[in-house]
């Protein structure tokens, strides 16, 4: 997948949403990945040009995540229907946000984003405090924990990257309806 500009992704959104050829010719035309062009395409029909334009990556509250998931089950909305009416640019994240909700409540929303960023330094400066002892931890042993880190972050990735896949549909075309 390469990076493209924003008049790119406006003018393959826009032309797949004419709805004169598929999702797959349209990228093939625009030399463009078809995963990418399917998410601008929703992007541009409930933003328009807008929608498509990159932005950067945006924190959201635990109150408004609990906020889009009450929306969702009692209106009985998709997770696209809620992206669009939430302005949520990665749909698959309200899954993330719907399932841990679900796991752990109202303090599972807490631990994506800002929140969970300092919640882990809290705890970082909690843990320095606790143990004075790292200091005289072995290189080998310090070696053994950062291997062991990192396979632990290695697993918990590749199960949100499985997580966000279960979300997505299984059929390759959209809609052919667009508004601009």
């Amino acid at each position: 997948m390469g990076i493209y500009t924003d008049a790119q992704k406006v003018k393959a959104a826009a032309d797949y949403c004419r709805g004169q050829l598929g999702l797959r010719q349209v990228a093939r035309r625009h030399g463009v990945n078809v995963a990418s062009l399917r998410l601008w395409a929703a992007a541009y029909r409930a933003h328009g040009a807008v929608g498509v334009r990159t932005r950067q990556r945006k924190y959201y509250t635990a109150e408004f995540k609990l906020t889009v998931l009450q929306r969702m089950r009692s209106e009985m909305l998709s997770q696209r229907q809620a992206a669009a009416l939430f302005g949520v640019r990665n749909r698959d994240m309200i899954g993330v946000w719907k399932r841990a909700y679900e796991v752990g409540g109202f303090a599972a929303l807490r631990s994506y984003g800002r929140d969970r960023y300092s919640e882990m330094a809290r705890q970082k400066d909690s843990l320095r405090a606790q143990d004075p002892q790292d200091e005289t931890r072995s290189r080998e042993q310090l070696l053994e924990e950062v291997q062991r880190l990192r396979m632990e972050n290695a697993y918990l990735k590749k199960l949100k990257a499985l997580a966000q896949r279960e979300d997505q549909p299984a059929h390759d075309e959209e809609p052919k309806s667009c508004k601009s």
